[in-house]
């Protein structure tokens, strides 16, 4: 626990001290700030430091596992009512605890803070049912996409204007901190149970639809309402370390409760699936309680720390770089914030190193990484230009997303599901606490409507991953079909295959090449006491365990100069009678070349 604690402790210190450091450039040039103001900046960035530490080695050790558990459970019961009202259950119950959703509703004036809650949460969980029923029913994702877009689309047209940007903006924020891993666990419980080939895509695209349902929500929320006044956010006035240590730390008694309400949903339906279903040993609930003790510190500290101190300074920022530099000044400002904040989210490191990994190398990790950064770069930019020339935020979202949709036609379904998810993890908690409120700010000094102009950065920085992975998924399909018409693998030229059972002396081993497209090999060992089974082997150091019999393959790579000419495969089948044994070999093969059977 100690090792993961300090692993949780360093990436929270990369994603908060960039912020830091440009905070501390920018007062000591074009923004000074009062001292104590600094201070009081300093002092909730380590607090935040350490509520995003506990909070991450919380969810790792509760959340997910409990979002896993539950997940499986649900499908395991096969009772379809029951899994569709528990879904929309735990949707509504997970997005009452998002702490980014608590940050937006407390920046809108002019509707209740619970009334913007419940809506989002009712989205949420509606769409958590909506994606559960895509899995089951194995729709293809980028289809459902299309459809629900195309009701954003229409519905944005008949809302308030002032509740657009707000609208967009909940999508964004309310897939924060709790909401993805647990979903993330959810879905992957869910897919698991099912165990085919589109296992790994379902256990993605979740949080897609969770994007979506507050959207659509609070779209029809702002036929209704529509949000008064200006900003909720002022800088406080410190005037000694009294003031600060008193203003800090005065609001934790409030958020100590308030996040224990937030929580307390979550933990109860937990406890009600481990009487009835689950089961779990007493070792590994004291290890999920261990973990939302955590969860719960993480949170305290996280929320009190930015609403005090984290947000007022962005907001401080945003309306001081208007005052004494120039508007385009605001925009570099906002390119160099984005590129370097999603450079440093821990999250994008896992998003880049995955799809590295489900792409054999084709797309790297680095280049991954590069385009992410100068994609939320870009959005961050366009939204301060949003804040300069005050246009609507659909002149961004409806060709954005048109394009992203368009090319879910185009790219692996796989590709799909990722880019849709990968939004939330650019979108973490830093931009709805400091870059939401610097828009604010900035929107206030220029003399806008924070509404219409500032709110929606969030939506924005959303967007930009989806294309960048999408565009990173056709290159991977140009990629992918150059290499197969290229027929660039390794030539088997000698392969032996060993057998150790007894067979018959009239045994015959033949081979062939079974298909001129692929120029595989297909190799039949006849016996007439034995039953039928089938086998792939990769001409990779791999070793495959069924049961008692063995297969061995020693492939002579004379092509590769960087592969052993004596690595084998193991092929371990059942022990049962074999009549008809065939192995298929999928690599390129000479029609010379040659197999020699061994019998032991």
């Amino acid at each position: 626990m100690k090792k993961m604690l300090l692993e949780k402790l360093s990436q929270s210190v990369l994603s908060v001290v960039p912020i830091m450091i440009i905070v501390g450039i920018l007062h000591f040039t074009v923004t000074p700030m009062p001292f104590y103001t600094l201070m009081l900046f300093i002092l909730s960035s380590i607090l935040v430091i350490l509520g995003i530490t506990f909070f991450n080695l919380g969810v790792d050790t509760s959340m997910m596992p409990m979002g896993e558990k539950v997940g499986s459970s649900l499908v395991k019961s096969r009772n379809l009512p029951f899994i569709i009202f528990i879904t929309l259950i735990i949707g509504i119950f997970i997005t009452i605890a998002e702490p980014d959703l608590k940050i937006l509703a407390s920046q809108v004036n002019g509707v209740p803070d619970m009334a913007l809650i419940i809506t989002v949460a009712v989205g949420v969980g509606i769409a958590l049912v909506l994606s559960f029923l895509r899995v089951l029913l194995q729709i293809r994702l980028s289809y459902i996409l299309i459809i629900l877009y195309g009701i954003i689309f229409v519905l944005s047209f008949f809302t308030s204007t002032d509740f657009l940007s707000i609208a967009y903006e909940s999508g964004g924020v309310t897939t924060g901190p709790i909401m993805v891993p647990f979903v993330m666990a959810l879905g992957l419980g869910m897919a698991s149970v099912r165990g085919d080939k589109t296992t790994e895509e379902d256990s993605f695209g979740l949080i897609s639809f969770c994007l979506i349902g507050p959207i659509i929500a609070v779209l029809i929320l702002g036929m209704f309402y529509k949000p008064s006044g200006g900003s909720a956010l002022s800088v406080p006035n410190i005037n000694s370390f009294s003031d600060l240590l008193n203003l800090t730390f005065s609001s934790f008694p409030t958020y100590l409760k308030e996040v224990a309400i937030a929580l307390l949903p979550i933990i109860l339906l937990f406890i009600i699936f481990q009487i009835v279903r689950l089961r779990l040993k007493k070792k590994t609930l004291l290890k999920m309680l261990v973990g939302t003790i955590y969860t719960y510190i993480g949170l305290v500290l996280f929320l009190a720390s930015v609403n005090v101190g984290f947000m007022p300074t962005g907001y401080l920022i945003g309306n001081s770089l208007v005052e004494h530099t120039s508007p385009w000044f605001l925009v570099l400002m906002g390119l160099i914030l984005g590129f370097f904040i999603v450079a440093a989210e821990p999250a994008v490191f896992v998003l880049k190193h995955q799809v590295e990994d489900i792409t054999d190398g084709a797309i790297s990790a680095k280049a991954m990484g590069i385009g992410l950064s100068i994609g939320v770069g870009l959005s961050v930019g366009l939204s301060m230009l949003r804040v300069i020339y005050e246009f609507s935020i659909l002149y961004l979202v409806i060709p954005g997303y048109t394009i992203a949709l368009i090319l879910t036609l185009i790219v692996p379904p796989l590709f799909t599901s990722i880019a849709f998810d990968s939004g939330t993890v650019a979108s973490g908690p830093l931009a709805a606490t400091f870059l939401l409120p610097l828009a604010i700010g900035a929107s206030e000094a220029v003399g806008g409507n924070i509404f219409t102009d500032a709110f929606g950065i969030v939506a924005i920085i959303a967007l930009t991953p989806v294309i960048t992975i999408l565009c990173f998924g056709v290159i991977y399909r140009i990629k992918s079909a150059r290499l197969a018409s290229e027929n660039v693998e390794p030539v088997v030229d000698d392969i032996i295959i060993e057998y150790d059972r007894p067979i018959a002396a009239d045994n015959t081993l033949t081979a062939d090449v079974a298909n001129e497209a692929d120029n595989n090999i297909s190799t039949t060992m006849d016996a007439a006491t034995y039953t039928d089974i089938e086998a792939d082997v990769d001409m990779v150091a791999d070793s495959y365990t069924e049961g008692g019999a063995s297969l061995e393959v020693d492939p002579h790579m004379d092509v590769d100069p960087h592969m052993d000419d004596t690595v084998a495969n193991t092929k371990v089948i059942s022990d049962v009678n074999i009549e008809d044994l065939t192995l298929e070999i999928d690599k390129p093969i000479d029609i010379d070349d040659t197999l020699r059977y061994n019998n032991n």
